[in-house]
């Protein structure tokens, strides 16, 4: 995106994409702008450290952060900003991301990690949860996700069942 990014998304690896665009997807549609990258916080540590560090001077607000398996990633990550980090369990190979669910929400006392749904729907929720946190201090963005939102609500009243 063209602005600074208010949003970062990290996932611990390229596979994760498939997931995690979802995250992306609303952003975008939101119009927030956002950085997603693939920083492995076993693989590349310092990388990760450095990149927290880069874009929370440059203006970034909260990290989303997706990872499957032993999924530490936005463990590490808020153990290194206070900035809110919102974790989004993969679904893994063996255990469909029950591992990955674990690893995220169970988190020492004094390091919160916000953790949503595994899969998609978790990595768009994150997005939504990012979108009303920014909303919070944007009038702009407030309105719509209060469209969005009625959207949703209008798209249940209007639907009907089919006859028997």
């Amino acid at each position: 995106m063209a602005s600074k990014p208010l949003v970062s998304i990290i996932m611990g690896s390229a596979n994760d994409w498939e997931i995690m665009q979802q995250a992306a997807r609303q952003l975008q549609d939101f119009g927030v702008a956002f950085d997603a990258r693939v920083i492995s916080a076993h693989r590349s540590p310092d990388l990760l450290f450095d990149y927290i560090k880069e874009v929370t001077a440059q203006g970034v607000q909260c990290f989303i952060a997706g990872a499957g398996g032993a999924a530490h990633l936005a463990g590490v990550i808020a153990g290194k900003t206070t900035l809110p980090v919102l974790g989004v369990p993969i679904p893994s190979k063996y255990l469909k991301g029950m591992d990955s669910l674990l690893s995220i929400v169970q988190m020492p006392k004094g390091i919160p990690v916000a953790t949503f749904a595994i899969g998609e729907a978790g990595a768009a929720n994150a997005a939504l949860c990012a979108i009303s946190m920014l909303a919070l201090h944007d009038d702009g963005l407030a309105k719509r996700l209060t469209a969005y939102r009625q959207q949703q609500a209008d798209a249940i009243k209007a639907t009907t069942l089919p006859a028997l």
